[in-house]
């Protein structure tokens, strides 16, 4: 990625408190805190899983690529 693609990015900070789904069809999250910094540069988020109620990390690239719910 380059630096003109990487100053368009959301800062992670930015995404915390707003929701997303899996893919087209899958459940929704909600991104309710950073968690840690990765090695490669990425970081982790803690979210939410609507249904389950599960909460665990989830890769901040991962979340980029997942559309936002409405």
């Amino acid at each position: 990625m380059d630096q003109a693609q990487t100053a368009k990015l959301p800062q992670p900070a930015n995404l915390v408190g707003t929701w997303r789904r899996f893919g087209t069809v899958g459940p929704a999250y909600e991104i309710t805190g950073i968690a840690d910094t990765l090695p490669d540069g990425d970081c982790l988020m803690r979210i939410r899983v609507v249904e389950s109620g599960e909460e665990l990390d989830y890769r901040f690239t991962d979340i980029l690529d997942d559309p936002r719910e409405r």
